[in-house]
């Protein structure tokens, strides 16, 4: 599977940014998606999840209510909706997607996932 995010880009505080994450070499209908994002220094931490269907969502703590997830799998994309950006949201953004049965919930930890994009940047100021 390669995972190609996008969407990165320096805002200021309060504003928006959407990522996205084009998929190709694997039927994307049959993959569990997530977002991670690691700043300077810092581990790589959980984001935002979403099941093959679209119908089970995680989301850390620390973004509920300002970020949404959704995935088109006519477009083989997974998206990031980032609203109410804080400069503590500043971290490269990375996409992660692992081939799941039906059943099988999105995980919520980076092991969970087998395939990696490249990271894009995002650099909230204040």
């Amino acid at each position: 599977v390669q995972l190609q995010a996008s969407g990165g880009g320096s805002v200021q505080a309060g504003g928006s940014l959407r990522l996205s994450c084009a998929t190709s070499g694997r039927t994307f209908s049959r993959l569990a998606m997530g977002w991670f994002r690691q700043a300077p220094g810092k581990e790589r931490e959980f984001v935002s999840a979403i099941s093959r269907t679209g119908g089970t969502t995680y989301y850390a703590d620390s973004v509920k209510g300002r970020f949404t997830i959704s995935r088109d799998n006519a477009k083989n994309t997974v998206y990031l909706q980032m609203n109410s950006l804080k400069p503590e949201d500043t971290a490269i953004y990375y996409c992660a997607a692992e081939p799941t049965i039906n059943t099988v919930l999105p995980g919520t930890n980076a092991a969970f996932y087998r395939y990696w994009g490249q990271g894009t940047q995002v650099t909230v100021s204040s």
